[in-house]
């Protein structure tokens, strides 16, 4: 029996969102949805979806070197260590944003999944798509077990 799982999501809950700045606004997104772990000081997937996010406003779509090269300028502009920014880690950051439909690969360019809404991104793809099939095949585990 193979014990490899086909799908995981980590959700958490926080206080409601006031008065934060985008990239603490960001960076709650990211803890929200289990892409950052609560006190990790490793935080480049979150310049990752800022950079992002902003190049979805001119529907722009860039390489992972251009999303380096962003994200970089984003930590110096916040006076952040440059933690994380290794080629590999930066491409590590953007796969997981794809795993959970945030962010699609074309031709080796990266955006926001057809230049959608967060929010409409989060309704469509995890909620009613994946976090429904997890929750359905649960469910069939619970089912089998209560035989």
């Amino acid at each position: 029996m193979k014990e490899d799982s086909l799908g995981e999501i980590t959700l958490r809950k926080y206080e409601k969102p006031y008065d934060l700045k985008e990239r603490d606004l960001a960076k709650k997104v990211c803890l929200s949805l289990g892409l950052l772990q609560p006190g990790d000081s490793r935080d480049i997937v979150v310049d990752v979806l800022l950079v992002l996010k902003k190049a979805a406003k001119d529907k722009k779509e860039l390489t992972s070197d251009e999303i380096k090269d962003l994200a970089i300028k984003s930590r110096e502009d916040n006076n952040l260590e440059l933690k994380g920014i290794a080629e590999s880690n930066i491409r590590r950051q953007l796969k997981k944003l794809r795993n959970i439909f945030l962010v699609e690969k074309k031709a080796n360019k990266y955006s926001i999944t057809e230049w959608s809404k967060f929010s409409d991104l989060f309704d469509e793809k995890i909620e009613k798509f994946y976090l429904s099939s997890i929750t359905q095949r649960i469910k069939e585990y619970l089912e089998e077990f209560d035989k």
